[in-house]
C-alpha cells in the first residue's frame, strides 16, 4: 500500500464518495490513514445505518443523497452498483458540471462513453477496476482516463486509488475487460476456492 500524497489531495479540494460500501470504506480508511483530513471527505449513502457507521468510524461528512455530497466537490468517486449508476449520474450531473469535477468510477462494465452521455462530454473521467485485496490495503487497480483528464487529475486519481494498493494506467479501454476478468475478479474467485 502506498501512502497518498495528503498535501496533493488536500489542495485539490473536497473528495466526495457516492456510495459508502466496502470499497469506499477501504479507500476512505486508507486515505485517512495516509494523512488526508476527514473534513476533506464527504460521502453519500442512502442506507441510514451505513451512513451513521461512516460518520462514527471515520468522522467524515455524510449525506443521504448524492447531489448534496457532490455539490462543490473537486473529485467524485462513484462507488455504487452498475445497475443504479445511470440514475446516480442524473442526480449529480448538475453538480459535476458546476464544479468541473474529476469523476472516478469504480463500477464494473460501464464505459467512458456512457459516462460522457450521462454527465456531459466535457467531464474529466477516470474508469477504474479495483480488486478485493484493496479491502486490506493490498489491492491492484487498472485505470483509464478520457481525453479531458489532465496530468494533475491523473496524479490525483493515482493518489486516491494508490492509497489501497498499486495502480497501473492502461491506454486502451478495451483492455479494461481483461483487467476486470483477471485482476478484478481473480482474487475473489481464488478466495472462494480457498
Amino acid at each position: 500500500m502506498s501512502s497518498p500524497d495528503a498535501s496533493l489531495l488536500s489542495a485539490a479540494g473536497t473528495l466526495a464518495f457516492i456510495g459508502g460500501g466496502n470499497m469506499a470504506r477501504s479507500l476512505i480508511g486508507a486515505l485517512l490513514h495516509g494523512g488526508v483530513a476527514a473534513a476533506a471527505i464527504t460521502v453519500a449513502e442512502p442506507n441510514p445505518a451505513t451512513r451513521e457507521a461512516l460518520a462514527r468510524d471515520f468522522g467524515v461528512s455524510v449525506h443521504a443523497d448524492a447531489a448534496s455530497a457532490a455539490s462543490g466537490a473537486a473529485t467524485l468517486v462513484l462507488a455504487v452498483k452498475p445497475q443504479v449508476m445511470h440514475a446516480v449520474c442524473g442526480e449529480i450531473a448538475a453538480a459535476v458540471a458546476a464544479s468541473r469535477a474529476l469523476v472516478i468510477s469504480i463500477a464494473a462494465g460501464i464505459r467512458l462513453d456512457q459516462f460522457e452521455r450521462w454527465l456531459g462530454a466535457d467531464t474529466a473521467l477516470v474508469r477504474v477496476m479495483p480488486n478485493t485485496p484493496a479491502l486490506i490495503g493490498a489491492g491492484a487497480a487498472g485505470l483509464i482516463a478520457n481525453r479531458r483528464v489532465d496530468a494533475a487529475q491523473r496524479e490525483r486519481a493515482s493518489a486516491i486509488l494508490g492509497a489501497a494498493g498499486s495502480v497501473a494506467w492502461i491506454e486502451r479501454e478495451e483492455l479494461m475487460d481483461s483487467v476486470t476478468a483477471l485482476s478484478g475478479s481473480g482474487p475473489a474467485y481464488f478466495f472462494l476456492l480457498v
